[in-house]
């Protein structure tokens, strides 16, 4: 059952997803960290060409100005924050692998997949499964099964 945090996160996305879709982007990820009076909003937005410092600046206004008319964060204050998720973002959910396919990624996962829970490889999606190509090796597990994924960009 979801908390009210994440009942307050799913809020807070929906208005910002309202937002980035008038302006051709899309809501990668919603963060809501911290306590009292340092609480912090993060809101990720991406687009096909890039993130400006401009959409980052539109979508903070624009969310912003609801969140506060419609008083949807309730107590202390709060830190709103937009940006890009960055080159090496985090993958979380199953959308979030479903858009990276074929891309590389770094995986650790929360129990050992034939005997390791450290991957890297290209992601692959089929039927809510990633199917990550690591070295030829191919490795397949759900989203749920993710401690953590980031991207990876070879520099």
């Amino acid at each position: 059952m979801p908390g009210l945090k994440d009942s307050l996160v799913e809020r807070i996305t929906e208005v910002a997803r309202r937002a980035a879709e008038r302006e051709g982007l899309s809501i990668w990820d919603v963060e809501f960290l911290g306590a009292g009076k340092s609480r912090v909003l993060r809101i990720y937005i991406d687009k096909p060409e890039g993130v400006t410092h401009a959409d980052c600046e539109l979508i903070s206004q624009q969310v912003g100005t609801v969140l506060d008319v419609e008083d949807i964060v309730p107590g202390a204050s709060y830190q709103l924050e937009v940006s890009s998720p960055g080159i090496e973002r985090r993958l979380r959910t199953a959308e979030h692998f479903e858009r990276s396919a074929g891309k590389k990624a770094r995986v650790i996962l929360r129990e050992p997949v034939e005997g390791q829970k450290r991957w890297e490889g290209t992601v692959r999606w089929a039927d809510g499964v990633v199917d990550l190509d690591a070295a030829g090796r191919s490795v397949r597990f759900r989203p749920e099964q993710v401690e953590k994924a980031n991207l990876k960009y070879d520099w």
